[in-house]
């Protein structure tokens, strides 16, 4: 079987529900995102019973502090065994290249988040940007490449244009993916897993559509259909 593209988000507040919901789905379908609620309520024990399983871990942490600081945690990270971890690309250059020097090539993926997807131009506006998101998101994407970071996290909207301007091989995590028909809820930039897909995401963060779905497998089992290529 291929590598799996789909990335679950356990967005919960306790580990049970967690572990619950894994033994619905199958690491041979997908990995698990553990996020900041999750990995507060939980621990990094829950990374342990996951990976016990045969789970691949993406710490979704999003580090963002002096460059010191997001070094040691990313050091940290990596120690609990996890595929990948984030930080944020707006900690600039200087954290960016701590954070690569922390996370030894070819073991934990490092990659960085550029413009969450819950914000859109007035939300950007509001905080000081005055360039549209596609802009921010590129200008972003590039100095994590220049850091020899593995990749970004980018909306589905992005996608195609990063893809074309910075190579196959450089990686895009792709959140605020949505079936078709099914709601946005807090996420703004929005796209459905063969559209994503085919705009070159690498890998699909998929929350709500498959953990509140009434079969969380069959679900999985479906999108990793229809996005096999």
């Amino acid at each position: 079987m291929s590598e799996s593209r789909i990335i679950v988000a356990l967005d919960f507040d306790n580990a049970e529900s967690a572990l619950n919901l894994s033994k619905k789905l199958s690491p041979q379908l997908c990995r698990l995102k553990i996020g900041k609620e999750l990995f507060t309520a939980a621990g990094p024990s829950i990374i342990e019973k996951l990976t016990r399983v045969g789970y691949e871990i993406f710490l979704d942490l999003k580090f963002h502090d002096i460059p010191a600081t997001v070094a040691k945690a990313c050091k940290a990270a990596c120690n609990l065994g996890v595929w990948m971890i984030n930080v944020h690309a707006s900690g600039g250059r200087r954290m960016l290249m701590a954070a690569r020097e922390a996370v030894p090539a070819h073991s934990t993926r490092l990659i960085a988040v550029t413009v969450l997807t819950s914000m859109d131009t007035h939300d950007l506006v509001e905080i000081g940007y005055s360039m549209p998101p596609q802009e921010i998101v590129l200008r972003l994407a590039r100095l994590t490449q220049s850091c020899g970071l593995d990749g970004v996290v980018c909306s589905a909207q992005e996608t195609a244009l990063l893809r074309r301007e910075l190579g196959v091989d450089f990686c895009l995590v792709t959140p605020g993916i949505r079936l078709v028909d099914g709601e946005s809820h807090d996420q703004k930039r929005t796209a459905t897993p063969r559209q994503a897909i085919q705009d070159g995401a690498h890998y699909l963060v998929i929350g709500r559509p498959i953990t509140q779905a009434r079969d969380p497998y069959q679900t999985l089992h479906d999108i990793h259909q229809s996005i096999r290529v």
